[in-house]
């Protein structure tokens, strides 16, 4: 069973991460495996508590669950078992019996390849109502809640996320860590942003890491955030009850459900959490748009073209004794 899941594993680290982190390490089972944060990957200045790291891990947990159920298991997941003694591990998933897998389940794991964050404006193109909804019950499914802006609300939601990049581009702190995970086009790293992601040709993709972590660039990245926003056929905010480890890993596995879903029907996705990241913005992202709970990830949703993955390391080097 463990060579199954060695298999597993090379999807399961396709699943987004913050910048593109990759935060997770394995530790194999008998009948499964452990889902550990890698916190020398945490970003401190934007994911002060570790929020989105834990995310990005509850995004992978569900393409684990998902490999799983396509290849003949049921399973069974513990979240955060022990959050004392070993607070690192945020997982560990079992093997539960035989499953018989679904013609959507086969569907959505033939669609981790194919997915990727798609930074560029969309085409003119109206997401039809019932794909929508097919978006709100994959979130629902895995303990989340959808919340769509109206149009009514996109004017103050924008002015939220430009504020945020306003506050994250005048932060140095802020700009050196994003900086340390953007890279040029040619890089060997299997980690982090390359220039092409960002639509950076080959020499600007060698400078941005200097601009961004030199320059004040808030004011500017507003702006194209503004026209991001004005341009998306969806925007949408996924929330959870509570704000807590668990939430958050239910946060990340209904992300993942709703970006395969979304790919399935020809949709891109990418993020515009900057009003979640900054700490005085997010009570106002859920007020605008009357949410209970926490608001955790900001998405932007559309027919967009296809592109290039960003790079990802090995599952077999994740895995430790």
């Amino acid at each position: 069973m463990q060579d199954l899941f060695r298999k597993l594993l090379n999807y399961a680290v396709m699943a987004p991460s913050s910048h593109n982190t990759q935060p997770w390490l394995f530790r194999l089972l008998e009948d499964g495996v452990e889902i550990l944060a890698d916190r020398t990957r945490a970003l401190p200045v934007v994911d002060p508590e570790d929020r989105e790291l834990t995310m990005s891990c509850g995004a992978l947990l569900y393409h684990v669950r998902l490999g799983m159920r396509v290849h003949g298991l049921a399973d069974r997941v513990e979240r955060a078992p022990e959050p004392e003694a070993r607070p690192d591990l945020l997982a560990r998933v079992h093997a539960a019996g035989a499953h018989a897998a679904t013609p959507a389940e086969k569907a959505l794991f033939e669609a981790i390849p194919a997915r990727h964050t798609f930074r560029f404006p969309f085409e003119m193109r109206i997401v039809p109502g019932p794909v929508i909804d097919e978006l709100r019950g994959a979130c629902e499914q895995e303990g989340a809640a959808f919340h769509l802006a109206p149009d009514e609300q996109r004017q103050a939601l924008a002015q939220l996320v430009m504020e945020g990049d306003r506050r994250q581009g005048a932060d140095k702190r802020f700009r050196r860590e994003l900086a340390s995970w953007l890279h040029n086009n040619r890089t060997h790293s299997h980690d982090g942003i390359p220039g092409y992601a960002m639509g950076a040709s080959e020499w600007a993709s060698y400078v941005t890491p200097f601009v961004v972590r030199t320059f004040d660039w808030g004011t500017a990245q507003a702006i194209d955030d503004r026209k991001l926003m004005e341009g998306s056929p969806v925007l949408a905010v996924i929330a959870t009850e509570h704000d807590a480890t668990r939430s958050w890993l239910h946060a990340g596995e209904a992300l993942a459900r709703v970006l395969l879903r979304a790919q399935q029907e020809g949709l891109s996705a990418s993020y515009l959490n900057q009003p979640i990241e900054v700490d005085d913005l997010r009570p106002k992202v859920a007020a605008l748009l009357g949410i209970q709970g926490s608001p955790q990830l900001l998405l932007r949703i559309g027919y967009g073209q296809t592109g290039r993955s960003t790079p990802r390391r090995a599952a077999a080097q994740l895995i430790l004794p």
